[in-house]
């Protein structure tokens, strides 16, 4: 278990960040890490996303009980690669985390979260297909 996270004590949110071997297919790549994120034996994953370039990505997870924790900590899906484990201050629960959200774009950037969730912006590409390939879909 990494140091910075064993001492943890607390629910709270952690960031897990991973980046695939470079020998694996984004479209494995995306695979094995959307079985990462859906796998319920972990604590519950709040937030997922996929990187453009090289293969990988960011989930938020939310810890609550110690063995949930270890759960995270000692799973061997992702074999071979770079992962790393933030937990994050502020998020003690998703509810927090959304609110943490909130802070962010209220008190840095003067704009109301519940507005930019209701606003309809347009789709472009196809972004399946950018989590299968790690590049931009320029369609």
């Amino acid at each position: 278990m990494p140091e910075d996270v064993s001492r943890i004590r607390r629910p709270r949110c952690i960031l897990v960040y991973v980046i695939a071997p470079d020998v694996l297919p984004a479209a494995e790549a995306n695979r094995q890490f959307n079985e990462f994120v859906a796998d319920s034996r972990l604590p519950l994953a709040v937030f997922h996303d996929h990187f453009i370039g090289h293969p990988g990505g960011i989930a938020i997870f939310y810890a609550e009980i110690e063995a949930e924790r270890k759960a995270l900590f000692t799973h061997t899906h992702l074999s071979g690669w770079k992962l790393e484990y933030r937990p994050l201050v502020f998020s003690h629960s998703p509810a927090a985390f959304d609110e943490q959200i909130a802070f962010t774009l209220r008190a840095y950037r003067s704009t109301d979260w519940e507005r930019l969730q209701k606003e309809q912006r347009p789709r472009y590409g196809n972004a399946a297909r950018e989590a299968e390939t790690a590049q931009e879909d320029r369609s």
